[in-house]
């Protein structure tokens, strides 16, 4: 299953605050993502957050493709409270309002993949 890895441009000195912001998020109960005729095209397997200093990056394991994938995570409530109180510690402001908005942000700030290793899978 691939990665993603998402940046977001952060004021250094509130790793604290924006720890906070994150404490209390609601995921998702479903993640299975659907396409626009509302078949299941992936998932989101998991995800996970790491910040240092003037940086915040969101890795996200997912099956399916990955527009889908920010389209349905833009689409989620959680996601959307998360952007919302995230604003305020923004070095760079995020154009997250709106599900295009969202994709569009999220598709700039994809970093580039140069690898992603896994072990050999057995046979059953």
């Amino acid at each position: 299953m691939p990665f993603a890895a998402i940046t977001y441009d952060i004021k250094p000195g509130h790793e604290d605050d924006i720890a906070a912001v994150f404490s209390d998020f609601k995921r998702v109960k479903n993640p299975a993502v659907k396409d626009a005729e509302g078949r299941e095209v992936g998932r989101v397997v998991g995800t996970a957050l790491f910040i240092s200093d003037d940086t915040m990056v969101r890795f996200i394991e997912y099956e399916g493709p990955l527009e889908d994938v920010a389209r349905f995570m833009a689409a989620q409530p959680g996601v959307q409270e998360v952007e919302r109180r995230l604003k305020p510690y923004l070095a760079s402001p995020r154009d997250t309002a709106t599900a295009d908005g969202f994709v569009a942000t999220f598709q700039k700030s994809t970093m580039r993949c140069i690898s992603q290793l896994f072990p050999p899978r057995t046979a059953s």
